[in-house]
């Protein structure tokens, strides 16, 4: 029941709203944390995100120690219209675990797909679109400065696909299908120079043990080329649970590539754990010429003016001159 609810509110989100989405002049790159926000990539960009990481879990229960290195990658492809992205991403893992066993030393090692995800996201609902057009208060220095609850209401986008998955996992409970569901939905509030982002997701949700999970980032932009970030995930399943803290940071290079770094750490010892990597996003920005968008006042101004020009020449032919004719 709880299954078919979500994908009702999915398809009702996806069927009520309509809206553009807000292509920037510098890339829109989900990393270095691991929610993604609310706005597409914009139509005609092609963006690659990717990165290496290194941690190490230690169970004390289980009294074991696994060195971990990964390999994270994501394309992400604006095509058909500005609130559409399709995206492929995912991380591959290669894991050395030592393992104490009657006082004996053992090792192995294994690696596979943590994730592999191929699916889209839209964009539902944009509260920036109307807000471009507010204009400031002349009369009130206070109303101006004044604190505005609709900065409250975010952009919202819902994202559905599949997980594609080889052989048997050791990173996912057994008998999980080689092809599984997710789904999700990002809310995103820019606040000037700060950012924050929920991502909700059920991933899947159709096996024996799915996964539910909750994450909250917020960063800061520090200038127009540096900015840092926080997250916090929750992760509940009965095969894995934890909460995860995240912070780095990210560089500027240019309009189209971004490098960054970041830490990760857990609060408990079943395993604890900690994680560093470092990423690069680069896109190659095709993206169509913007539509001009203008306000309803602009739009009643252009129609006025185009009406009495055309006014105007009708009664200049009517008096037998031709405005045409400059002579």
């Amino acid at each position: 029941m709880l299954k078919n609810n979500f994908l009702f509110f999915v398809l009702v989100l996806i069927s009520s709203y309509s809206t553009n989405a807000q292509y920037t002049e510098t890339i829109n790159s989900n990393r270095p944390g691991v929610s993604q926000g609310a706005f597409a990539v914009g139509r005609g960009v092609l963006q690659f995100e990717t990165g290496l990481r290194y941690g190490q879990d230690e169970h004390n229960l289980l009294k074991y120690k696994t060195d971990l290195y990964g390999f994270d990658y994501s394309i992400r492809y604006g095509v058909f219209m500005e609130q559409l992205e399709f995206q492929f991403s995912g991380t591959y893992l290669y894991s050395n675990q030592t393992q104490t066993i009657g006082g004996q030393m053992r090792e192995r090692s294994f690696s596979n797909f943590k994730s592999n995800f191929i699916g889209a996201k839209y964009l539902v609902y944009d509260p920036y679109k109307g807000r471009i057009f507010e204009k400031a208060n002349i009369r009130s220095w206070k109303a101006n400065r004044a604190f505005k609850w609709e900065t409250l209401i975010p952009a919202i986008s819902v994202y559905a696909g599949a997980n594609i998955l080889f052989g048997d996992n050791p990173y996912l409970p057994q008998n999980t299908g080689s092809l599984t569901p997710q789904a999700g939905i990002a809310t995103q509030n820019n606040w000037g120079k700060w950012v924050f982002v929920m991502n909700f997701i059920a991933d899947k949700f159709t096996e024996d043990i799915p996964t539910y999970s909750g994450v909250f980032t917020l960063t800061r932009t520090l200038s127009r080329y540096f900015s840092i970030f926080a997250e916090y995930q929750a992760i509940k399943s009965d095969f894995y649970s934890d909460d995860l803290m995240r912070g780095g940071a990210a560089y500027l290079f240019s309009d189209n590539l971004q490098v960054d770094l970041f830490g990760v750490v857990n609060f408990k010892d079943t395993p604890q754990r900690w994680q560093v990597g470092a990423g690069v996003s680069y896109r190659l920005d095709m993206h169509d010429i913007d539509e001009i968008i203008r306000s309803p006042e602009e739009k009643d101004d252009k129609e006025e003016d185009k009406k009495s020009k055309k006014e105007q020449r009708e009664e200049m032919l009517e008096g037998g001159d031709d405005p045409s004719n400059e002579n």
